[in-house]
């Protein structure tokens, strides 16, 4: 390991890292504007100068590896000044530099408060400049509704364009022109199309890129800041909800090595609009085919009366994609108390059996895992859509090399689905899986012959008929190739509902006599099943539900609360406090950031009262108590952030099950990446985004007539 002198502390450092990770393993902190962990060095800001003793001109530390840095003739270390005279008077050069051209018009730019530029200015720069000439002026670029360019204040980092390029996939963004003259810009003028393009706002370190959407709505230090985590899918990506007042006023990503890195996806970062937009702030009863405002008691009563009129029999409750486990957990509390057994969490109609054992319905090489695998097939599944960061992680390794990649189904355009890396398309559907599982396919080799292999099941394998099957399939696959050892556990199930797992582990699911999604939808229409209890589900066309008696209990003015007879108003994941434990099966604790509108509750609350009128009283008066018996029934939801682990002989028993697979291809588990759930669909935002995806607006080049 290199020995180094950094000023006056030796330190010894790993091979291979930088000059400037070294310096800040010492204790020393290096500015910088152009270089970032997670993206290639490009060495252009030279903000980041050290002194090297000896050397002729301060070193770039970003560009300088540790291992380039000679002992002295004496053979003592290499001896690092990151405060000398020399090194001050560089950084105070770069920044000076920098603000030849800069407009300085921190009073009205959306960074300002938390601008890179603004502080190192501050810390490493002078109070003047020798330069007098004019400033240049640059054009703006329009590169979509949610991305705001600024492009005078660019300092030519090229952070966006090389997250775009090497993380994203998506290379949308480039530099033209040299020196002066030079200018970030889109290749022919188009809109950015990555789920990703949010991330450039948070690289830039100055106010070229910022948020359009929420431009000019608030200052940084107005602001109160929470962290929790997203429900938009179910990677459980970390974020920091910014609220002013009552309002969501932004969402920015957290850092979590394991999870999202320091990445989020674009509806998880431009969603807060849906928060405040056709919201339920109080219960309503449908009288005369019209629903009408109303108490909260009175529409206890009602729910009461019904209930009254009905028998556990014909009873059922269905949970909806955004549930945190502790109102599902007392929803079933709920129905068991009622002898209801018709109860599923699995709204699309997921083919998945908790009673096959954790690791038959979790991502179990876990997402960091990705990074260990030398193979991968994905069965049903889009992951660029359904989920973002985890493509990214995908991708993270394909540039690597050595990671073939196949997919069977799950794409819209087949081969020619972009999933931002190379992939062998095998084929559409069962028949295809059945080839690789039996050896005749090709891939099979590459999968038999890795080491790690990974195989992820998606939702549109599984959200179907023979989904059963699909899964027993995917996981004889999965024993066959060794993917499921003593040390390695390769075979992944992908969801896309932030709640599926938790009502998984919580048993949300009917029992040997219970009726299932399709089953309860099916009874309903032929008025076997005359009460349906609705707990944010809205994935459900509302017509499906003939005359039963519905209950929604949710957010938003969608389908669940359309069809209802009664509506209680609950509250959203960013107003409440609660548990949701990811794909890989990671329990994380979301927090209260702002507070439900007008006479909406907490969701757990809410049962916890309406259970008083059924005469079922649960046994919990607060959110702790009703933790306590969660966890006693669950224990490893009070392990937060940690992961338990799923048995290979989950995979195993999942192999056993069998069946007959069928002939129709998989179909990706998501139709419209911006409108999966019912905030989506209410903010303006993604429907905007929505439409320009439709109309391909994103893809109209310069030479179009």
């Amino acid at each position: 390991m290199p020995t180094l002198n950094v000023n006056g502390n030796v330190i010894e450092v790993p091979d291979g890292i930088t000059l400037l990770q070294a310096c800040e393993m010492a204790g020393a902190e290096i500015p910088r504007f152009c270089y970032h962990e997670r993206l290639s060095i490009a060495g252009n800001c030279r903000m980041c100068l050290v002194e090297w003793v000896g050397a002729p001109k301060p070193q770039a530390s970003c560009a300088l590896s540790v291992n380039d840095l000679r002992p002295n003739r004496d053979g003592s270390p290499a001896e690092i000044q990151t405060n000398s005279e020399i090194v001050r008077k560089a950084r105070e050069g770069v920044i000076e530099f920098l603000l030849i051209n800069h407009p300085l018009d921190c009073p009205i730019c959306d960074q300002g408060g938390e601008c890179d530029l603004q502080d190192q200015a501050m810390s490493y720069g002078v109070d003047a400049s020798r330069y007098a000439e004019n400033k240049r002026a640059v054009d703006e670029k329009d590169i979509g509704a949610l991305v705001q360019t600024t492009m005078t204040r660019c300092i030519h980092c090229t952070r966006c364009i090389r997250f775009v390029t090497e993380v994203a996939g998506v290379p949308e963004l480039g530099a033209t022109g040299r020196g002066e003259d030079m200018e970030i810009t889109t290749y022919l003028e188009k809109a950015m199309s990555s789920e990703l393009q949010g991330n450039v706002i948070d690289l830039c370190p100055v106010g070229a890129l910022t948020s359009k959407p929420y431009a000019f709505s608030a200052r940084p230090w107005e602001l109160h800041k929470t962290e929790t985590i997203d429900v938009m899918d179910a990677v459980g990506s970390n974020i920091r909800i910014d609220t002013r007042g009552r309002e969501v006023m932004r969402v920015m990503p957290c850092l979590h090595e394991d999870v999202n890195e320091e990445w989020i996806s674009d509806k998880s970062r431009f969603i807060w609009d849906g928060l405040r937009t056709q919201r339920l702030d109080q219960p309503y009863i449908r009288k005369d085919g019209k629903l009408e405002p109303a108490s909260w008691s009175a529409a206890f009563a009602a729910i009461a009366s019904a209930a009254a009129k009905s028998s556990p029999q014909k009873m059922a409750a269905i949970a909806g994609d955004l549930a945190a486990a502790e109102e599902m957990f007392a929803l079933k509390c709920l129905m068991d108390s009622l002898g209801v057994a018709h109860i599923d969490c699995r709204q699309d109609g997921a083919q998945l059996d908790p009673a096959l054992g954790r690791g038959s319905y979790i991502f179990n090489s876990t997402i960091a895992g990705i990074e260990d695998a030398d193979a991968l097939l994905l069965i049903g599944c889009n992951p660029r859509e359904e989920a973002a960061i985890i493509n990214a992680r995908i991708r993270k390794r394909w540039r690597r090399g050595n990671f073939p990649i196949g997919a069977i189904g799950g794409l819209k355009d087949g081969a020619n689905t972009d999933l931002t890396y190379e992939y062998e398309y095998l084929g559409a559907g069962p028949e295809t899986l059945s080839e690789v599982r039996s050896g005749k396919h090709s891939f099979f080799k590459q999968l038999k012959s890795a080491t790690k292999p990974l195989i992820i099941v998606g939702q549109g394998a599984l959200a179907r008929k023979d989904g059963a099957t699909v899964l027993s399939a995917a996981a004889t696959l999965a024993v066959t190739c060794k993917a499921v050892t003593a040390d390695w556990n390769g075979f992944n199930v992908l969801h896309t509902a932030a709640s599926r797992v938790a009502g998984l582990d919580l048993g949300f699911v009917p029992g040997p006599t219970g009726r299932d999604v399709e089953s309860i939808v099916r009874g309903a229409k032929a008025s076997e099943v005359d009460f349906v209890y609705l707990l944010g589900a809205d994935e459900i066309p509302g017509e499906q539900f003939g005359k039963a008696f519905v209950v929604y209990q949710g957010t938003h003015g969608d389908q669940g609360a359309h069809r209802a007879d009664v509506i209680l108003p609950g509250a959203a994941y960013s107003e409440k406090s609660g548990i949701y434990v990811n794909t890989e099966g990671r329990a994380q604790m979301a927090y209260r950031g702002a507070f439900p509108p007008g006479d909406a509750r907490e969701d757990w609350a809410i049962l916890r009262a309406l259970s008083d009128v059924l005469g079922a009283k649960l046994p919990f008066d607060s959110l702790d108590q009703l933790r306590a018996a969660m966890f006693e029934a669950v224990p490893h939801f009070a392990n937060i952030n940690g992961i338990e682990a799923g048995l290979p002989e989950d995979i195993g028993r999942v192999a056993k099950v069998g069946g007959r697979l069928g002939k129709d291809p998989f179909e990706g588990a998501v139709k419209d990446y911006y409108l999966t759930n019912p905030i989506a669909r209410a903010s303006r935002i993604m429907a905007g985004q929505s439409q320009a995806a439709k109309s391909h607006l994103g893809e109209a080049t310069g030479t179009d007539g």
